[in-house]
């Protein structure tokens, strides 16, 4: 059994113990990146240091347990009802109320797929209101399937409340750490700790395939957009999905897709739903890199998918066809390396690509890193990739940047995915 523990577990404790800020601790993002395991794992060590957990999966309506003997009695798995609405989560937060007024500042209530209650920002906005009218010592962590953003609807009645903690796609060096995978198999089954195949395991690959599929890609359009947001258009959202896995690393003009594309609509529509896929962690169409940022948002989009398993998955490809075709192992690596950017990148920073045309010639920068004064432009060598054109073209243009060449024998490919954004952004710049 697999007991290796993220980063953010320990980060859920320290949140949860921090008596000088009472906040409720948010953990949000994408399906299948492990929060539920996350909690769980925090819940194990809270309850070791005395803490006693109320921890309810909302989307299972019988109780279980989770733990060792140790301290299983210190954690209480309870129902999460056939159809958890309002009073549903108003009569399970009075009970760990209760509970937290008889055993002290030690109680921990844990809501896991808290989207399913419709309606909760607002309940807990006011359950958590009068808690701190009362003072009443009941912590507080809850989980959503989806980023915060999209899960709270952009309410500004939740600001000050909650210590949102995202669980992003899974890095190189955790599925490595986890899982003992190479570099070249992370590439190519993605950053999701729940199916795990290993390189010519053919009866496991159809299972892996589905699991992307079904686990995956449909529950979070079906249930994470779609229910969520407003889409006149499902059928157009989930064709874009599939073409943005088609065309992953690649950029691609609108009145393309827009022809390639059934019932289409106009470029709002599709810029909207590409929001809304990037905001779900599945997909997003970067914008060109320009000084003027508004003329950059009507150029062509370079789709890109944010787990290079939403691009393998649906290719047909095993494992070792995708290696000996370079051409595609090249976009698998150019997409791994994009997605890397995007999941380990903060709030200020933003990610664009670069490219110059004239009559002759058209020169392209894979990856653009802006935060602040600073500038990086990253160009990725896989496969038969390629001459450093384009990145030259972009120093020259752009003399301040720093430019980097990730897959060179300056900056392994490896050793580029073990680093985040941020800490690029402070080695190269700062």
């Amino acid at each position: 059994m697999i007991t290796y523990q993220r980063l953010q577990v320990q980060r859920v404790v320290d949140l949860v113990q921090d008596r000088s800020t009472m906040r409720i601790t948010a953990i949000t993002g994408p399906r299948q990146t492990g929060k539920t395991t996350l909690a769980q794992q925090a819940c194990r060590v809270l309850a070791e240091r005395g803490h006693r957990c109320l921890y309810v999966a909302l989307d299972d309506p019988t109780p279980g347990t989770f733990g060792s003997l140790e301290v299983r009695a210190a954690i209480e798995v309870l129902p999460g009802g056939m159809a958890p609405d309002r009073a549903w989560l108003i009569e399970v937060w009075e009970r760990a109320r209760r509970a937290a007024a008889w055993s002290g500042p030690d109680v921990v209530l844990v809501l896991d797929e808290i989207q399913r209650v419709p309606g909760w920002s607002d309940v807990v906005k006011g359950l958590w209101d009068r808690d701190r009218r009362e003072n009443c010592p009941l912590r507080v962590v809850i989980l959503g399937s989806v980023p915060w953003k999209m899960m709270t609807g952009l309410s500004d009645s939740l600001v000050g409340r909650f210590n949102p903690l995202p669980a992003a796609h899974w890095s190189l060096s955790e599925m490595a750490n986890a899982f003992d995978l190479s570099v070249d198999e992370y590439l190519f089954f993605g950053g999701y700790p729940g199916s795990i195949v290993r390189e010519g395991d053919i009866s496991r690959l159809s299972m892996w395939r589905r699991y992307v599929k079904e686990s995956i890609i449909e529950p979070t359009i079906e249930r994470d957009i779609l229910g969520l947001n407003r889409v006149r258009k499902p059928a157009l959202l989930r064709q874009l999905m599939e073409l943005g896995a088609h065309y992953s690393g690649q950029i691609i003009a609108f009145n393309k897709l827009l022809g390639q594309l059934r019932g289409a609509g106009n470029t709002m529509t599709l810029t909207r739903y590409l929001d809304l896929l990037k905001s779900a962690g599945l997909m997003v169409g970067l914008t060109r890199y320009t000084p003027a940022p508004h003329f950059g948002k009507a150029q062509p989009r370079k789709l890109l998918v944010l787990n290079s398993a939403l691009m393998t998955a649906p290719s047909g490809y095993s494992f070792e066809e995708a290696c000996a075709d370079r051409t595609w192992w090249g976009r698998i690596v150019e997409t791994s390396v994009g997605a890397h950017l995007l999941n380990t990148c903060g709030p200020a920073t933003k990610i664009h690509y670069w490219r110059h045309s004239s009559r002759d010639l058209s020169l392209e920068v894979d990856f653009i890193i802006v935060r602040g004064p600073h500038l990086v432009g990253v160009e990725v060598k896989s496969g038969k990739r390629r001459n450093l054109r384009g990145l030259q073209a972009f120093a020259k243009r752009f003399p301040k940047a720093i430019t980097v060449a990730v897959g060179s024998d300056d900056m392994p490919l490896g050793e580029f995915l073990s680093g985040g954004t941020e800490e690029w952004i402070r080695e190269l710049c700062e």
